[in-house]
């Protein structure tokens, strides 16, 4: 079985939560089924889509780095970025970890499917945002946060809206769906 979840922000990317004495929100609030677990993580402060499988060899496909799964997040950045920041991601940044894989990368407008977050993120009339569409091959920890900050366009909001061939769709936050074909994501 494979579930796709719109994880909401500020949940944990997990079913219960060991390391903190406030009671932080978890899968288990939104997912009830037993013996499914998540086929890769998404950071608490992140939003969107979330795969959660009771197959070990599926979670294995889906997380392996050496397939290179696509991943496409829908990213609100601070600032305006220039064609040479969108060069500098598509051609691949050098982080702290070393080199990444190079990443689609171009503006967009604001989703017009895009949901209000909880708590919203703080506007600021001197500071200009804009909304950018990343695809990587890579899972790193923070990946895409890290990217954009190294060309200057710290993230403000990020929401991962594909997972391979699967897709977001139209899922609220806290919705999921059992998802078709999952033996051959």
């Amino acid at each position: 079985m494979l579930i796709a979840l719109n994880k909401p922000f500020n949940v944990l990317c997990q079913f219960t939560d060991r390391g903190s004495d406030s009671a932080r929100r978890t899968l288990a609030d939104f997912v009830r089924l037993p013996d499914v677990y998540a086929a890769g993580r998404l950071d608490y402060d992140s939003e969107g889509l979330v795969l959660l499988t009771d197959d070990g060899a599926l979670a294995h496909r889906l997380t392996d780095p050496r397939r290179k799964t696509a991943k496409s997040y829908v990213v609100q950045v601070e600032g305006e970025p220039d064609e040479t920041q969108l060069a500098q991601l598509r051609k691949g940044i050098q982080l702290n970890d070393g080199p990444t894989q190079p990443a689609r990368a171009h503006r967009i407008d604001v989703p017009a499917w895009l949901w209000p977050r909880d708590p919203p993120v703080r506007f600021r009339k001197t500071v200009p945002d804009a909304w950018l569409e990343l695809t990587i091959s890579e899972g790193r920890n923070r990946q895409v946060r890290r990217m954009t900050a190294a060309v200057g366009l710290p993230t403000l909001r990020l929401i991962r809206v594909r997972v391979g061939d699967i897709e977001l769709g139209g899922l609220a936050p806290g919705e999921s769906r059992i998802v078709d074909n999952a033996s051959n994501p």
